[in-house]
């Protein structure tokens, strides 16, 4: 089953910790945007039809109703398996509910990052706990009782104590699927800069270590699959039959069709990606600015070790892998189960050192 991907990289406010092209542009390259995002989806040789689709940003929950129905209305496919809305709390109301639902989307991705007001307020963004719990309510009074509720462990002030508070809330919110995120630091986000440059803005300085992150993580997997939230992939957890269908298809290298700014698709063998900045993507003649051919013997391990089963290892793997795959099982970072290899507890906290060796 194949996805589609839209890129709407439009914020009311730019988070200290965010590492995507996206951003406060100005009203009128929205508009500009939107005309050529529907071009670029009208033009599309369609060779499948989508079975998932999924709205990310930027906020495309700011979106006005009609921009999501045009866009909407060009990808084949309707009813989709599954329809996800990515959304920023208090950035909607129950009619904005109203017209995603009459659009397709059946799925709503909060980013909650936290539930403690302090922290949220460290990081930029506007809303509080309680504006979460109130976009919870209207989502199901809405219709749309599937989502996933984003928490990120590492930010300004918080500590092991503060974080399980947060997974505490999530969970009182019974939801079917939360994501954990670890902070990552670079040079692509505001406060990732700052902490590279031992500055001190954005509450660099209080940023937790690694080990207090480690720990975050750790306990949050704990109580989450006590509750019955079961990790499936390194930053994703859900009920039974509650995964993210469109986000499995990016592990499991299913294809799938990227469309706007920065996106990046999958399809026929072969990996291309858009122009990155929303100006870049209204002004380009041509819009993609990199295709390669995709490497199955490479991307298995890199891609599929990030989900909790593992990967299945072959003989052709044996031969490429071999040395790798037997070191990290010597180093404790990876276990076998059956024909499948897959990373234990510590090696997930080392997962990007282990992906790199898995890199041809």
């Amino acid at each position: 089953m194949a996805g589609v991907y839209i890129s709407w990289p439009f914020c009311a406010q730019k988070c200290t910790y965010c590492n995507f092209a996206s951003g406060v542009f100005p009203r009128e390259l929205e508009g500009a945007y939107t005309e050529r995002l529907a071009r670029e989806l009208a033009e599309c040789d369609w060779k499948m039809v989508p079975g998932t689709i999924y709205l990310g940003g930027g906020t495309p929950s700011q979106m006005d109703a009609g921009v999501v129905a045009r866009l909407l209305d060009l990808v084949p496919g309707r009813p989709w398996a599954e329809a996800t809305m990515e959304a920023a709390p208090g950035s909607f109301d129950s009619e904005a509910i109203a017209s995603w639902v009459a659009a397709g989307i059946n799925r709503v991705s909060l980013g909650a990052q936290s539930f403690v007001d302090l922290e949220l307020r460290r990081t930029g963004r506007k809303h509080t706990a309680e504006t979460v719990f109130r976009d919870v309510a209207a989502l199901r009074a809405g219709g749309i009782s599937d989502f996933n509720i984003d928490l990120i462990a590492g930010l300004a002030g918080q500590t092991v104590e503060s974080f399980a508070e947060s997974v505490e809330a999530a969970l009182a919110l019974d939801p079917p699927h939360v994501s954990v995120y670890m902070l990552e630091v670079d040079e692509d986000s505001r406060l990732g800069l700052e902490i590279l440059n031992n500055g001190g803005r954005y509450g660099a300085r209080d940023i937790p270590g690694d080990e207090a992150i480690a720990a975050m993580y750790e306990r949050a997997v704990e109580r989450l699959e006590a509750a019955g939230v079961l990790q499936y992939e390194i930053s994703n957890f859900a009920r039974a039959g509650r995964q993210s269908r469109h986000n499995l298809k990016y592990w499991k290298l299913e294809p799938y069709l990227g469309f706007g700014a920065d996106a990046h698709s999958y399809f026929g063998g072969r990996r291309w990606q858009n122009v990155e900045l929303a100006s870049e993507y209204v002004a380009a003649a041509k819009l993609r600015v990199t295709s390669t051919v995709a490497n199955s013997l490479e991307e298995r391990f890199f891609v599929g070790l990030r989900l909790r089963e593992g990967v299945e290892v072959g003989e052709a793997d044996w031969v490429v892998h071999g040395a790798a795959i037997d070191r990290f099982l010597g180093m404790g970072l990876l276990e076998r189960v059956g024909e499948r290899v897959r990373l234990t507890t510590r090696g997930i906290l080392l997962s990007n050192e282990i992906f790199q060796e898995f890199l041809l």
